[in-house]
C-alpha cells in the first residue's frame, strides 16, 4: 500500500465537495431524514454526530494500536477518514467549512506547537485577567 499523498490543493477540494453534499442533505435543503443517514445526523442534533464523533476517535486510536502490533496500517486510513466525515457534518451543523480549517492550519504553518500552545494559554489568561 502506498501512502503517498494527492496535492493539498485536490486534499482541500475533495473536502469542499463533500461539504456541499454534506450541506445538501440538511433538512432545510431537502434532505430526508428518513433516507439519508446524514441528514438523520443533522435532523437528531449535536448529541448524535458528536457522540459519533467520539465514537470515531476512539476507533482511530484503537486501529492505530493495532497498527503498532502489526496490524495493515490501511485500518488507520479508514477510520480517519469516518472520523473526517463525521466532523464534517458537525462543521456544517455549525456552519463552518473545510476551508475555515484549513485557513487555520495554515495560519499555524511553520509555527512551534508548543509556541502555539503557549499563546493560546497566555490569550486566555488575558481573557479571565480584570
Amino acid at each position: 500500500m502506498s501512502l503517498t499523498s494527492p496535492p493539498l490543493s485536490s486534499t482541500a477540494d475533495a473536502l469542499m465537495r463533500l461539504a456541499t453534499v454534506i450541506e445538501s442533505r440538511k433538512v432545510a435543503n431537502g434532505g430526508d431524514p428518513q433516507s439519508s443517514y446524514v441528514a438523520r445526523l443533522l435532523d437528531q442534533g449535536p448529541d448524535a454526530f458528536l457522540k459519533k464523533i467520539g465514537e470515531e476517535a476512539t476507533e482511530v486510536v484503537m486501529a492505530a494500536k493495532d497498527v503498532d502490533h502489526g496490524a495493515d496500517k490501511s485500518k488507520v486510513i479508514y477510520e480517519v477518514a469516518d472520523l473526517w466525515f463525521h466532523t464534517l457534518i458537525a462543521l456544517a451543523h455549525y456552519g463552518l467549512t473545510p476551508a475555515q480549517v484549513i485557513a487555520e492550519l495554515e495560519r499555524r504553518e511553520g509555527t512551534s506547537g508548543m509556541e502555539e500552545k503557549a499563546l493560546r494559554k497566555a490569550l486566555a489568561r488575558e481573557k479571565l485577567e480584570p
